[in-house]
């Protein structure tokens, strides 16, 4: 059965409607309990005592109660209590002091055991008490009267009456229960009576129609009964392994709270729920609140003390975070040392800006790990549903806009604003065009080859995407690829890349043009947990090896944000994935971290390649990077070859690989097969 203990657990204010209502069921459980248990007489309770069913029957009851079953999507408290099957057998089979004791012993047990307030323990045992009595009322009706002494064993003719005995149960006990949370919450009994009732009815109907068979077992022998807890068992072990699987696929590893998965989910909720009750009239309305928090200068922990320490200091941040926010916010992090935080009503932004300063306060006290002593500070960003976004993707970016304007500001906390936002309305109206574009598939992947500059053998091609727009014709990715890295769009373009790569390298391979295609992912696309299992499947679909497929990924990334990186691509070198360490140069690596990275291939940057033949001093930089290279066992490829002098120069110097428009433009899928059919035809001659 429901249970009101996702209320609260302080008392309510005295003289409250929900006071009130508690005083009230509190009170009337409490006449019916000494009414029932006070008719207990000497003979009938040594009777009890006396009787291995009822032994039983309370061990059931207690442990049923200590542990539902908990499915996902539902929690301990809303939980399904197999308990309620015992006791209403004990109702059905020894009538209602029976019933009542043993759900009185089985509820105190649990506040007792799960430290709940006294208030909220004396309610579970009257709503409970309460229901109980109802259903024997609705027993009596149908002319039967079970007893401690007279026990009953029901017959298939009296279906009827146990049907509308548990009906009766049902109702009375979630209307009790919804009474409170309606109060506690200010919304309607009908509100909260519809928000689950499909899976409420389904449960109890399981546990209820269990119910008879348990009495007629207990007739039988009291050594049949524990069969009937074998499927409960069963369930049992099910369920936890569900809810488990559920909770690693929505919680982060390291902090536990909830990932970005869960925070999509519980901000649509939200969001959802927002639009469903605006008021009308133009009355006030509650916002949506979404804040992302980021570390200041988190960075510099990790590379003084180093992961581990990083990793636990991020622990107790999220520690912090989740005991300074209010009953039904939500914490998540994003990754690294990124952490939203999910209002799902607020009433104002200064309400909002409220939570926001608690939660830097409870991050400025001093924390201290392996005996060093840190300050913490965050900047938090705000934005608002529906004064700042109508959906999550753009409330997300807002208020990534607006944590990024504390941060400059070093103001600690900001509210979005749009005359602090650098994102133009033509940008903005290019993002949205640009979301439109991935599901209308306006996105298209151009290829240019890599040529080997020894034997000129082809070593692979490289997807580039392109944005074949309605109104301005083709676009680079320079134009509409940084505006969708500020955003969550980005998850959705590199699914849409890997997808379209992945069936046009089938077609390939499938006409004999065995070539390896390599793709660009951004940094964001390294927090994505589901990029690794998103290109498994793909491989298995097409029957593709891992190694046809290259990601390369900018040395910045990797570089600057090893910590949230570092999984993902120690997961996509475990699947077989090739990796390329892209734009080289242009970052801070150093040589221990470049040799730990599993990659295969290092890709010097365009910026030095173009000066290679003007610049000695650009040449000695290559130089020294092809040395590098080669003596860590890897591949060189120079990016943005344009003449025969540069090619021959690399060469020259012993690069392995070089890409550009003096071997090849970007090509369309079209020209790109047929550039590779008339490649594979004839024999390949030297690159330079």
């Amino acid at each position: 059965m429901k249970d009101p203990n996702n209320t609260r657990d302080t008392l309510p204010r005295r003289g409250s409607p929900l006071w009130i209502y508690l005083v009230s069921v509190i009170g009337a459980g409490a006449v019916v309990c000494a009414i029932a248990l006070g008719g207990l007489f000497r003979h009938e309770f040594e009777a009890l005592l006396g009787n291995p069913v009822f032994w039983i029957l309370g061990c059931f009851v207690l442990f049923g109660e200590l542990r539902p079953i908990i499915t996902p999507g539902s929690t301990e408290t809303s939980g399904a209590a197999t308990s309620t099957t015992f006791v209403f057998a004990a109702l059905l089979y020894a009538g209602m002091p029976v019933a009542i004791l043993l759900q009185v012993v089985a509820a105190v047990t649990y506040g007792v055991f799960r430290r709940r307030a006294a208030h909220r323990t004396a309610f579970n045992v009257s709503q409970y008490a309460l229901s109980i009595t109802a259903a024997n009322i609705a027993l009596g009706g149908f002319g039967v009267h079970p007893s401690a002494t007279q026990v009953w064993v029901p017959g298939g003719s009296d279906l009827i009456a146990i049907a509308c005995a548990a009906v009766v149960y049902f109702l009375s006990n979630d209307t009790l229960v919804c009474g409170a949370v309606a109060l506690h919450e200010r919304v309607s009994l009908v509100k909260v009576l519809r928000r689950d009732i499909g899976y409420q009815v389904l449960v109890n109907l399981a546990l209820l129609s269990l119910s008879p068979l348990v009495v007629v077992a207990m007739n039988r022998s009291a050594a049949f009964v524990p069969l009937i807890v074998l499927p409960f068992i069963a369930v049992y072990l099910i369920a936890s392994g569900s809810v488990r699987r559920e909770h690693q696929a929505l919680h982060d590893v390291l902090t536990g709270l909830p990932n970005r998965k869960l925070l999509t989910m519980r901000t649509e909720a939200a969001l959802s729920e927002a639009g469903h009750h605006a008021p009308r009239g133009g009355g006030p309305q509650d916002r949506v609140g979404l804040f992302l928090l980021d570390l200041d200068r988190f960075k510099e922990v990790n590379d003084t003390l180093g992961h581990h320490t990083g990793d636990r200091l991020l622990q107790m941040v999220a520690h912090r975070l989740a005991h300074s926010v209010r009953p039904g916010d939500l914490v998540a992090r994003l990754g690294g040392d990124e952490f939203a935080v999910l209002l799902p009503s607020v009433r104002d932004g200064q309400a909002a800006r409220e939570v926001a300063v608690r939660l830097r306060a409870a991050l400025g006290e001093p924390v201290r790990v392996d005996g060093v002593s840190f300050d913490l500070e965050g900047s938090v960003g705000i934005a608002l549903h529906p004064d700042h976004a109508p959906d999550f993707e753009m409330l997300l970016q807002r208020a990534d806009v607006a944590m990024y304007v504390a941060k400059e500001a070093r103001s600690g906390v900001e509210i979005y604003s749009p005359a602090k936002d650098r994102n133009s309305p033509a940008r903005l109206g290019m993002l949205g065009d640009l979301r439109r574009a991935i599901d209308r598939k306006e996105l298209e992947l151009h290829f240019q080859p890599k040529i080997g500059l020894i034997d000129g053998q082809l070593v692979g091609m490289e997807a580039l995407l392109r944005w074949r727009h309605p109104e301005q014709g083709l676009i680079g990715p320079a134009q509409f690829l940084p505006i969708a890295e500020q955003t969550y769009l980005m998850r959705s373009i590199t699914h849409y890349v890997v997808d379209c790569v992945l069936t046009q390298a089938a077609t390939w391979w499938r006409e004999g043009l065995t070539v390896q295609v390599s793709i660009n992912i951004s940094g964001r696309d390294l927090l994505d947990s589901t990029l690794t299992d998103t290109i498994r499947v793909g491989l298995m679909e097409r029957g593709l090896p891992a190694a046809m497929l290259q990601l390369e990924i900018t040395e910045r990334i990797l570089m600057n944000e090893p910590a949230y990186a570092g999984d993902t691509v120690g997961a996509l070198a475990e699947l077989g994935i090739p990796l390329s360490l892209d734009d080289f140069g242009t970052g801070y690596s150093s040589l221990v971290r470049l040799k730990r990275l599993p990659v295969e291939e290092i890709k010097i940057d365009s910026s030095f390649v173009h000066r290679l033949t003007e610049s000695c001093d650009d040449a000695v930089i290559v130089r020294s990077v092809i040395d590098l290279v080669r003596t860590l066992g890897l591949r060189s490829v120079a990016e943005g070859v344009e003449d025969h002098k540069t090619a021959q120069l690399l060469r020259e110097m012993g690069c392995d690989a070089a890409q550009g428009w003096h071997f090849g433009r970007p090509m369309d899928a079209a020209d790109a097969t047929e550039w590779l059919r008339r490649r594979m035809e004839r024999a390949p001659e030297p690159a330079a």
